[in-house]
């Protein structure tokens, strides 16, 4: 067995390692935000509302991740003209912008269910304690519910950050 072929590659492993690390971290912050208010709007009653949502969260957790690799970078160069026209060519011509792109709404399509699950586990009983005591909606889900749901969801969503890495 020749050895020195894993001593050259060292350095391209540290810098591939950087990479996935950076990669990681900024797809895990921008989905995480996109993930809280897609879960609460995934809870709506009405379908104009948690219908798009579903429609996302459904094809990207459907859909293969390098598929959806593909589809952003080889399937972008189709509408060059109107990215150009847009100016956002310069960032679908780069692999670096499509994968970081494709990272973030898979993850934010998985966390969003994630979450949406969290909030649904909060007891009713709970909620309609903080009601009783005058809360606003925005106030409930402030205080009460979106703390107990991320607590709830946590398990799961180390789960998806281990998936991601």
């Amino acid at each position: 067995m020749d050895s020195q072929i894993i001593i050259d590659s060292i350095p391209a492993l540290i810098d591939g390692m950087g990479l996935t690390v950076q990669l990681t971290v900024i797809s895990l912050v921008a989905g995480f935000s996109l993930a809280i208010p897609l879960g609460v709007l995934r809870l709506s009653s009405h379908p104009i509302v948690s219908g798009p949502v579903l429609g996302f969260v459904f094809f990207f957790r459907g859909t293969p991740l390098l598929v959806q690799i593909f589809l952003i970078y080889y399937g972008s160069g189709q509408f060059r003209p109107v990215l150009q026209e847009w100016g956002l060519w310069e960032f679908f011509r780069e692999a670096y912008f499509c994968a970081l792109l494709t990272l973030i709404l898979n993850t934010a399509a998985y966390t969003t269910e994630i979450f949406r699950g969290g909030i649904q586990a909060v007891p009713h009983g709970e909620v309609e304690a903080v009601r009783a005591c005058g809360m606003s909606g925005f106030m409930l889900y402030r205080r009460i519910i979106l703390p107990k749901a991320l607590r709830l969801a946590l398990p799961a969503y180390s789960n998806e950050v281990v998936f991601l890495f």
